[in-house]
């Protein structure tokens, strides 16, 4: 063997080694001025909490639009190369850690543990915040309304399936506001205790989930009886406890109950989505950059549904999303969901809410939050 193809002895530094060390103590060094720079960044963050105490001790601690701004603000300067949504998943952790540390922060959601709702909450307020889970989209509103729980997610609707009614149906009377928006990645996976299918005689999940992978189900599993339950999460508790039971829900779900994957990935839409609205006591400022969510009802005549989009047009408001639901009046009435671009602050906004109000035989405003 040449010389120079000779291994290096036992514990002797290798090029490769010696040209990554001071690489490596650069980066050492850079973490230690982030770290100090945050431990300064959580001080100042628990000083706010003590002039807000000191002037108004009833303040919120959650503030959709800072945050926001702060966020855009961020990716605005970003000199690259750490990737915008990288930026804004890291600082939502560091406001998230900041903003426990001035007074916890509690989210009611659909559990039970590894539910999608549950990723989308802590994707939204970050994962410095108490978790609260609860067994029906009906039990996430009345905690927040009841003030057990600060804020709530809540699933309104899936590029598959469409709006998730029962959450519509929630806003039209609870007092809760939309706080911000969040639209997550659904990505469904067959598990089981085991990992196969032996044994398996249902498949269960939230009714949903069972329609957005109904045709990979036909192909792989038309025998398998289907059997709904509250959410994929719960399904997943279930399949822990009963080998007969396959559940479908995401990764998350199968790490929180020791399930085991049989497939992945089997929506039968890989482009599939929910939306998701955060839900508070609270009213949020405006951001420069925001949505307003509203229900109307219309009066039953001709050309009712043109005079309602007319004052949006007139004022170069833009709606982003409209959607109906039966009044359940039994006289065919309906009330319309309309997502318009704006905050109900801004001019061109308000003065279309104004003249929507003249014309709509009932108009509520459920928000108007970041986008």
């Amino acid at each position: 063997m040449a010389e120079h193809d000779e291994a290096p002895e036992a514990g002797q530094p290798t090029d490769l080694q010696q040209a990554l060390q001071p690489l490596r103590e650069r980066i050492d060094s850079i973490d230690a001025q982030i770290l100090t720079l945050l431990s300064q960044r959580a001080a100042a963050a628990m000083d706010v909490g003590v002039a807000k105490h000191r002037f108004n001790a009833n303040d919120a601690v959650l503030r959709p639009e800072r945050e926001a701004q702060i966020i855009r603000r961020l990716q605005a300067d970003n000199p690259g190369p750490f990737p915008d949504k990288a930026v804004a998943a890291v600082w939502t952790e560091i406001i998230s850690a900041c903003r426990g540390l001035e007074r916890g922060l509690v989210v009611a959601y659909l559990g039970p543990h590894g539910s999608f709702s549950e990723q989308a909450a802590l994707d939204h307020f970050g994962r410095a915040v108490q978790c609260l889970p609860c067994s029906s989209f009906d039990e996430v509103f009345r905690v927040v309304e009841a003030g057990e729980a600060n804020v709530g997610m809540v699933p309104v609707e899936n590029s598959t399936e469409g709006a998730v009614n029962r959450t519509l149906d929630l806003f039209l009377t609870s007092p809760l506001r939309i706080l911000g928006e969040r639209s997550l990645e659904i990505r469904h996976c067959l598990m089981t205790a085991s990992g196969s299918m032996d044994g398996v005689t249902r498949v269960m999940a939230h009714p949903q989930a069972l329609a957005q992978c109904q045709g990979w189900l036909a192909r792989n599993y038309p025998l398998l009886a289907r059997d709904a339950a509250a959410s994929n999460a719960e399904a997943a508790r279930i399949a822990a406890r009963d080998p007969s039971v396959a559940a479908i829900a995401g990764e998350a779900a199968a790490l929180a109950w020791n399930l085991h994957l049989v497939a992945s990935g089997i929506q039968d839409d890989p482009q599939n989505r929910t939306r998701f609205f955060a839900i508070g006591n609270m009213d949020t400022l405006p951001s420069g950059k925001d949505k307003t969510s509203l229900i109307l009802a219309l009066p039953n005549r001709a050309g009712a549904v043109y005079d309602m989009l007319a004052p949006l047009a007139a004022h170069g408001v833009s709606m982003t999303r409209f959607e109906s639901r039966p009044a359940r009046t039994g006289q065919w009435e309906y009330f319309f969901y309309v997502d318009i671009e704006g905050h109900r602050d801004d001019a061109a906004v308000s003065q279309a809410i104004e003249a929507l109000r003249e014309r709509a035989a009932f108009i509520k405003i459920l928000g108007s939050y970041p986008a």
